[in-house]
């Protein structure tokens, strides 16, 4: 990953890109465009310019919301300035302005940037970035427009994509994270990619069982008891039960006597388990503002991991830290819930750089309820005990629920009624499943028009106290359980 905050094409002054307002620029096939907001992209000045003709090329500068726009003839950028000075031209929503460049083409970074020859790979630069960018974070951004083949990351990124032209317009000048990890993307070099592994600095995904070949070892030493145990893999897994060591960070410590306790959990698909994180604290953006807090973030992530702490950010609006059991839960939380809808906005889940959370600059959130809440000795947490941990099903959000610990009392008509109560969509199928006559609580299903709406119940309505009367049932108070 490129680790610098601009490009070194971005250094030069506004005079050298052909704006000055002293001097009177001849015209020039080159516009330079200022003004844009900041979540413009490449295909944003491309649809809302090319109505004054073919346009060449686009040089963005996402850190100085300008660009520079090559057109096909002086005649189209005649048209784009003299239309901007005459009347407001928008672009992404946001009024821009226009001059000539002094440059009569802009340079190129490589002699393949050619649209046309068929060239597949482009390079991306990452500026300013804040976090880990590996294989997984790129295929996620790219693939659905381009169709990825193969990644390797170095110095710069190498995309090769069936659709890189398309890929560009739609990616040039775009965040990966919200205010960082900007995306400057050009035609590179190379027409292939060549990789020779599947790991977090490059992957193949025409050859998605590419194995990194060892290099001799020369004579091994003797080992004392032979071989390791069938159920360990090299990475600490086994190869149809991965074995996950219990929370070492906890508060349930065991003494050097006790026999370390496992749990078998399903690994994710995907290639980031090849190396798991290495913080066991998850950073949460896209919250919405007035209806996420602690214990909702709390209800949602306990799925994964016990959860330490969480603390909403006073610097990022609607970024939270939640701080879980250990790396594991982390890995599994962002594996299931990143990029997943709630209340309308897309959660972006990734690894902290922070390895605990730190109570500092508490306030209050919009609701109310505090900025912080420490969840560390809560009885709502699933993973205190291999016993424990072993119940829990690990599987993606879904439209369907499972709940469990409801008073046999309540009927559909009341959950429904519940649903309505806290502003949160009803379901549209119930089912019971039979119980015990002696059974103090019952479960069953519920099925939601979509797995959005269930999200939604579920961060809501998780750990809710149903309150009965006594002489209604039985047990008037239980925490309904997803």
């Amino acid at each position: 990953v490129l680790n610098n905050s601009h490009d070194d094409k971005l250094k030069c002054t506004l005079e050298n890109y052909g704006y000055s307002k002293n001097n009177k620029i001849a015209p020039s096939p080159v516009v330079h465009v200022r003004g844009l907001c900041e979540s413009v992209v490449e295909a944003d000045l491309v649809e809302a310019l090319e109505k004054f003709g073919n346009i060449c090329y686009v040089m963005m500068m996402p850190f100085k919301r300008q660009a520079l726009v090559e057109f096909e003839d002086v005649e189209s950028s005649d048209r784009c300035v003299a239309c901007g000075s005459s009347e407001a031209v928008y672009i992404a929503g946001q009024q821009a302005y226009f001059n000539y460049s002094t440059s009569k083409r802009i340079t190129r970074p490589t002699n393949a940037d050619d649209p046309n020859s068929g060239n597949k790979v482009l390079l991306l630069s990452i500026q300013n970035p804040l976090y880990p960018i590996t294989t997984d974070v790129l295929y996620t951004v790219c693939n659905p427009i381009g169709n990825v083949l193969r990644i390797v990351i170095f110095k710069r990124n190498g995309i090769q994509a069936m659709n890189a032209q398309k890929a560009k317009a739609a990616l040039n000048g775009a965040d990966i994270y919200a205010g960082c990890c900007t995306l400057k993307i050009e035609y590179a070099r190379p027409s292939r990619l060549n990789v020779i592994r599947n790991d977090n600095d490059s992957w193949d995904y025409t050859k998605p069982f590419l194995v990194r070949r060892e290099r001799g070892k020369g004579r091994q030493r003797q080992a004392i008891l032979g071989e390791h145990p069938s159920s360990y893999s090299d990475n600490g897994y086994g190869s149809h039960c991965p074995l996950l060591p219990l929370p070492s960070n906890n508060r349930f410590k065991r003494s050097s006597h006790d026999v370390p306790d496992v749990v078998a959990y399903p690994l994710p698909q995907t290639s980031s388990y090849i190396g798991h994180s290495s913080s066991s604290v998850a950073m949460v953006s896209g919250l919405h503002p007035s209806k996420m807090n602690c214990t909702r973030i709390f209800n949602l992530f306990c799925l994964y991991g016990n959860v330490e702490k969480v603390k909403f950010m006073k610097s990022v609006p609607g970024t939270a830290l939640v701080e879980m059991g250990d790396e594991y839960a982390v890995d599994r939380a962002i594996t299931h819930l990143n990029s997943i809808k709630v209340f309308g906005k897309r959660l972006n889940v990734c690894v902290s750089k922070q390895h605990a959370v730190i109570p500092s600059q508490v306030f209050e959130l919009e609701d109310g309820s505090s900025s912080y809440k420490d969840f560390a000795m809560t009885r709502n947490n699933r993973f205190t005990s291999a016993g424990q941990a072993s119940k829990n099903i690990i599987q993606p959000p879904s439209c369907v629920l499972h709940f469990y610990n409801v008073p046999p009392c309540i009927s559909e008509d009341d959950l429904l009624m519940l649903c309505k109560e806290h502003d949160v969509p009803g379901f549209i199928k119930f089912k019971v499943f039979d119980a015990k006559p002696s059974s103090k609580t019952i479960s069953g299903l519920l099925e939601f028009d979509s797995k959005t709406h269930a999200v939604e119940v579920l961060t809501v309505l998780n750990h809710y106290q149903i309150r009965i009367p006594s002489d209604q049932c039985a047990l008037s108070n239980k925490n309904m359980l997803f």
